[in-house]
Order: C-alpha cells, then structure tokens, then sequence
C-alpha cells in the first residue's frame, strides 16, 4: 500500500443513486426518492457503517432544491446533512446528476451561472452542519453525459451531433462551481467521477485501429479540459481536482461496434493495468467512483476489483477508495424493470432494506481486509509514471 495519509474515511464507499435527468416522454427521474433514501437517510448510513463504510457518495438534488430559480429550498437538504454529521458518515456530493432545474437551457451562459451560485450556496450548507471539510463531484460523468446527451440523443438535452459542444459546456459550469464552492468554503475538495473504458479496434486495418485510438484518447478530455491540459480558455486548472474519480463496470471493455468483453475473455485486460495507466497519465491520487454488476455475480465482481485495487497499489498508484454503486436496487431509468444491482432493496420508498446475503458477506470480508491492512506496517511505493502497459482506455 501507498505510504500517505488516508483521504477517504474507509476503503470501501457505498454509493446512493441520484439520477434526476427528464425521459423524453417528459417523465422526472428521482431515484433518492423513489427508493426512499431521501427520507431514510440516517438509516442507510448506518446499514452502510455495519458493513464497513464510513464514507459514500450521494446526492442534493438541484432541480428541487431551485425549483424556482434563484429561489432555494432546503428542507429536504438538511435532514440528510444533520444524518451525515449524527452517524459520523463522510459524503461526496453530487450536485448535478443529469438532473438540471425545469425551464432551465442547458445551452445557456445562464446555466453556468446559476449551477455556480447553486453550488456555492449548497457549499455553505453543507459548511454549517459539518465541522469537516466537504467534498463535492459537481457534475457526474461529464464524458458520459456529452456522448449520451449530446451526440446520440439519449440522455437530456437529447441531441445529436454536439457532443463536443455539451462536454465544453459541463466543464465551464463545473469549474464555475468548483471555485464558488472554494470560495465558501477553502477547505471543500473536489473529485470527478468519469468511465473508465477500453476499446478494442474492430479490425487490423489502419482506419479501425486509428479509430478506436481516438475513442480511446477522448475518454480523458474532460479531465484533461478541467486540469487545464486541454481548451485553457475554459479556465482549467492544476488544481481543479483534488481526487480523480474513474466508473468501472463489468462492461467496460468492448470491440469497437462489437461485443462486450466480459471479465475471463483472453481479451480482457486487467483492471489494475488500466488504473496504472491512468495513474501514469495523472500522477494524482485515483478512487473507483463507481463500480458494480447485477445479479449472482455481485460478490465475485466486487472480489475481482478489490484484488485489483490492492494490485494496483503494489505497483505504486494510490487509490483512495473504492465506491459499491448503486448501494440501493431500484427500478430501471426507461421502465420498472428491478434492477438488482445494490446491496440492499430500494424498490420502492418503503421497501424493507434486505441486505444480498452474498454481496454482503463479501462486503464485510473485504472491509476487515482492509482494515487489516490499514494497520499492518505500510509498503513504500514509487509513483513513478511507468507503468510497462500500453494505454487503450475508451472514451463515450
């Protein structure tokens, strides 16, 4: 393990669904409210903490908090802040989870302004009821959300063809709310959560290679635009991260118009070599923001990435943490298909909260590893940039 102090309060993070993107029929997600977390707050925490989590990522839900604009309600915030600080649970907020005020033009210089102002503000609430430093994702997978909502038109705005045009737009309101957040608060840090995802070229021939090496160079854009690397007049900074944040499922690697590459395919790489990649290509400590799968194979998936983790702090690159995402089952976004994807129900606002014997008996083991670990005397690790992989990470 990395010598270093600790940023995150456990290695393992549970993480609370808070999609609110509109559906094209018109229909408002609200997965905090529909699998009752927003209401349950306190108890979730703690079901959390009993499996060895004292941290998690969740959400305030802008769309209901400025319901009308420029006009805040925090009533439903504050409970959920007054049970983060009762049970001791450290938070990574979500301010913008797909989900932006109605009436709202995502296009607009106004959208900018008011998510800057909404952050600051969500900031300061945050501020005084904690006597911690906050942290804070401002925007949730801008890479996703470009691709998604700006190119195939399957996510809101539901356009085609400006996917390019979102991704600047998400930067510029992220950097904005990243430096109205430091301005309340100089303490607050900030961490991304963008995919981590490789992509195979559907072919041998130069233009199928050249054109899986673009996709997978375009997955480090948007952190490449907010770390100033890239489209310096957007105004990103060195300093605009304090903790990279990578989303890692089971499916994240595939051919190029092809199959998935499922984990045991001669195909597959392993996940630590994709995060020593990206440690080599940031030098800035790396967390799994989310990770996760469905069914029978939730214990096992969750095996094969903690072993990874550890791997990948053998060869040097600290990782701060790993976030089980979504911590809650809940109904599909496009249907009410169940979605058993969590550690516990949340099919609906007053379901039981039946924990998944199998995932939670690998959960508890893997806590206690860690834990095990945190006190055994630490491995000293060179951050060195080398890794002796080759990088072939895509990108939506």
């Amino acid at each position: 393990m990395i010598d270093g102090p600790r940023l995150l309060a456990s290695d393992l993070l549970g993480g609370f669904e808070c999609a609110a993107q509109k559906r094209r029929d018109g229909i408002r997600l609200d997965i905090q409210a529909s699998t009752g977390h927003d209401r349950r707050t306190a108890g979730d925490y703690g079901l959390l903490q009993a499996h060895g989590m004292m941290a998690c990522r969740d959400g305030l839900r802008w769309h209901r908090i400025e319901a009308r604009p420029r006009r805040y309600d925090w009533s439903e915030v504050v409970p959920m802040l007054e049970a983060a600080r009762a049970t001791g649970m450290e938070v990574i907020w979500d301010l913008l989870h797909y989900g932006i005020p109605n009436g709202l033009d995502i296009w607009s210089a106004d959208f900018v302004t008011r998510f800057a102002t909404f952050a600051g503000a969500a900031a300061q609430q945050v501020k005084d009821h904690s006597d911690q430093p906050a942290w804070f994702t401002p925007i949730n997978e801008i890479s996703f959300w470009a691709w998604c909502g700006g190119d195939t038109g399957g996510l809101n705005p539901f356009a085609r063809d400006r996917g390019g045009a979102l991704k600047r737009q998400l930067v510029r309101a992220a950097l904005a709310a990243t430096a109205a957040i430091r301005g309340v608060d100089p303490r607050a840090r900030i961490a991304c959560a963008e995919p981590l995802i490789r992509i195979l070229p559907n072919g041998t021939d130069h233009a199928a290679i050249e054109r899986a090496h673009r996709h997978n160079e375009a997955q480090f854009e948007t952190l490449d635009m907010l770390l100033g690397r890239q489209a310096p007049e957007l105004g990103g900074h060195a300093g605009a991260i304090d903790l990279v944040g990578l989303n890692y499922y089971y499916n994240n690697q595939w051919i190029d118009e092809g199959r998935t590459i499922f984990l045991g395919d001669w195909l597959h790489r392993p996940l630590s070599d994709l995060l020593v990649d990206v440690g080599s290509r940031y030098d800035q400590p790396l967390y799994l923001a989310e990770t996760g799968t469905e069914g029978v194979f939730r214990p096992g998936w969750l095996r094969y990435v903690c072993d990874e983790v550890r791997e990948t702090r053998r060869r040097g690159v600290g990782i701060a943490g790993i976030c089980l995402y979504p911590i809650l089952s809940h109904l599909g976004w496009d249907d009410d298909r169940k979605c058993e994807n969590g550690l516990f129900d949340g099919y609906s606002a007053d379901c039981p909260r039946r924990p998944h014997p199998g995932l939670a008996d690998e959960a508890r083991v893997q806590a206690m590893r860690f834990a095990g670990e945190a006190q055994s005397p630490p491995r000293r690790a060179s951050m060195s940039r080398a890794s002796g992989s080759q990088v072939v990470t895509h990108a939506l």
